[in-house]
């Protein structure tokens, strides 16, 4: 069975009756289990069978004035001011990239999730059937405390709920924590302050939140429904070994070698009784490595590019060097950054790191079903950060907002944000070496936040230009040098020169 469908006129798409991959629906932006329509030529534009067979009009008891035309923001909206305008749900309030119904007369949008014309529905989140209310009422919903339109409503409670807050499930799983989160009234949740979304970075102000009370593991409502945080498994094969065996990856870390990375040739006892791995193979070079405290000056190591630090391991007659850390890291790593296991690979062309949007080369971490190709500086990241240019910790988010970075001034979805204050800082920034060296210059410089001096007047010593005193720098103090951190780490710091 085939479908000409309105997005993509070049080729039909092809119906599916059982489709399995998860991948997100191109209408609504959910996992795609189930009937399904692709397009088999092009290995795309995947929908769910009810998303590819709306209909092109609708007239809606919403608005009832005049007929809805479904869109596409990216295909119909051209500049920014129309898409802030047409993103946004007259229903729900919310911004979305999906599908929508919308009246270009009177600038109305409704998201094809709040267009459901069922008269009822029964939720997880209350024990009584629910009947929509289609009229533009404001009201207060009774689960999460937030304005809305448009309720859902409960005759025998006087309960009236938004749409998308009748949508929760009872218990989800995120790819960001290992335990499934439960549902729980925000007066529950036993914290000094006010909760803060794990996944946002932002305080949680409704009336319920998803928690693990095991980790104390906070999330807003819809930070956990986002399709790029949610985790679309059966809750009920969940089992506690392999959520001890992820617990424990990141402490394990650097512990022992991966026997299917690294071949430990040769080994000696040291003082302390402990066995040390003094000659490798390791599967990123050809040759034996061999470990040492001895290296010059300005030379990177190959797995991480960065300037490497003792012990390493050496192959000398090749000029390759490897961290002892990067020589035990894990073949498979989970990350928030994907929602697949991410492998370990080598690489020594350059590449864009999908994380920092550096160009990289060296060890990396990859996923095969999204393509994506990460360095193990953004990978290895915690994702939580103490920096010395901020008093409050820095946690990890994965939003659908753009936020501007505090250091480069740069608007980055995947960032590192600030519970407390406005404070964000992107991957580029949060992996930008404390110490590097330049050229000839003898001594090394130090990443500095703030201004050396109270002059008023900043200038870089390498390109004699002026510097911002709000932007990071390096510094050599002991020769009274700063200069742009672009002009000390070059254009590509991140990929290491093959002799």
């Amino acid at each position: 069975m085939e479908l000409q469908h309105w997005w993509h006129w070049e080729h039909p798409l092809v119906f599916i009756e059982d489709e399995r991959s998860g991948s997100l629906c191109w209408g609504c932006f959910e996992p795609v289990f189930g009937p399904s329509y692709s397009c088999k030529q092009c290995k795309r534009y995947l929908h769910h069978k009810s998303c590819a067979e709306l209909p092109l009009g609708l007239h809606h008891p919403s608005h009832p004035n005049h007929p809805l035309i479904l869109i596409d923001i990216y295909k119909h909206i051209d500049n920014k001011e129309e898409y802030n305008k047409f993103s946004k749900c007259d229903v729900c309030g919310e911004r979305s990239n999906e599908y929508s119904y919308c009246c270009y007369r009177c600038n109305f949008n409704i998201h094809i999730r709040c267009s459901s014309l069922s008269p009822t529905i029964q939720t997880e989140v209350h024990d009584h059937q629910l009947t929509r209310l289609w009229k533009l009422l404001k009201f207060t919903c009774d689960f999460c405390g937030k304005e809305g339109n448009l309720p859902y409503l409960c005759a025998q409670c006087d309960f009236a709920i938004h749409s998308r807050c009748a949508a929760c499930p009872r218990i989800l799983k995120v790819y960001r924590h290992n335990h499934p989160l439960h549902l729980t009234p925000s007066l529950e949740v036993h914290q000094s302050d006010s909760p803060i979304c794990l996944l946002c970075v932002r305080k949680v102000d409704t009336l319920c939140l998803y928690y693990c009370s095991r980790c104390d593991f906070v999330a807003h409502l819809y930070c956990a429904m986002l399709p790029l945080n949610r985790e679309y498994i059966n809750l009920q094969e969940l089992k506690e070994e392999q959520s001890t065996e992820s617990k424990s990856e990141d402490s394990e870390l650097h512990q022992s070698f991966d026997s299917e990375i690294c071949e430990v040739i040769e080994t000696t006892v040291g003082e302390d009784g402990t066995e040390i791995a003094i000659e490798i193979k390791h599967f990123s070079h050809e040759h034996v490595l061999k470990l040492t405290d001895e290296i010059p000056n300005n030379t990177k190591c190959n797995g991480c590019v960065q300037y490497s630090l003792s012990p390493f391991y050496s192959c000398t007659p090749c000029s390759f060097f490897l961290h002892k850390s990067c020589s035990k890291l894990p073949k498979i790593k989970r990350h928030p950054l994907d929602p697949h296991p991410l492998t370990l690979s080598y690489q020594q062309a350059s590449f864009v790191c999908s994380a920092c949007g550096q160009r990289c080369n060296g060890l990396k971490y990859n996923c095969q079903i999204c393509e994506y190709n990460c360095s193990v500086q953004c990978i290895l990241l915690s994702n939580t950060l103490t920096l010395a240019c901020h008093e409050h910790c820095l946690y990890f988010s994965k939003t659908n907002s753009l936020e501007k970075c505090s250091s480069c001034n740069l608007e980055k979805y995947n960032a590192f944000r600030c519970s407390i204050c406005e404070f964000v800082l992107d991957l580029k920034c949060a992996t930008l070496p404390q110490a590097t060296w330049y050229n000839q210059h003898e001594h090394p410089f130090n990443l500095c936040y703030t201004p050396e001096d109270d002059s008023g007047e900043y200038y870089c010593d390498i390109c004699e230009e002026e510097r911002d005193p709000k932007q990071w720098f390096y510094y050599c103090a002991e020769c009274n040098f700063p200069a742009h951190r672009d002009c000390i780490l070059g254009e590509n710091p991140n990929v290491k020169q093959h002799i």
